[in-house]
């Protein structure tokens, strides 16, 4: 029996239904971060190779994964190479991380007004060329968050 709550796929043996990419992707979320933790962070000296050494998040898998691939970070004796699961995984979890950046980036904007900073200030910081555009940049992420959180 499925667990209340858990998004059901297409049926697998309906040729004729895909698969709901949203629907595969919520169901592999997890199964990714518990990969890449098992994998890559289960002793004490890889967490430290990550922001939060005791929680592995969808940013830290993600850039876990990329630093193993590039050489940034080596790979531990005994340890697996990162092979093209993993890969998968953590592209998995780039939505995910994607909108906690988003999340994050409201938050400071909204910060940074609360603050008294400018828009002028806020284009600036962002790298921006004008205010209008870090304004619409604000106000896009925000009605962006604001559907996920509905």
């Amino acid at each position: 029996m499925t667990p209340p709550n858990t998004p059901q796929l297409a049926d697998p043996t309906d040729p004729f239904t895909p698969p709901s990419a949203d629907e595969a992707r919520a169901q592999r979320v997890p199964a990714s971060l518990f990969r890449i933790a098992e994998r890559h962070a289960a002793t004490d000296e890889q967490r430290r190779r990550q922001a939060h050494p005791h929680v592995l998040g969808p940013h830290e898998a993600i850039r876990l994964v990329s630093f193993l691939l590039s050489g940034a970070a080596l790979v531990d004796d005994g340890e697996d190479e990162v092979d093209r699961a993993d890969i998968t995984a953590a592209l998995t979890l780039i939505p995910l991380a994607r909108g906690e950046m988003d999340e994050l980036e409201v938050g400071l904007l909204e910060m940074a007004r609360g603050r008294g900073m400018t828009w002028p200030e806020i284009a600036f910081g962002l790298g921006l060329q004008t205010p209008q555009a870090a304004r619409q940049r604000y106000e896009r992420l925000a009605s962006r968050t604001e559907r996920a959180d509905t």
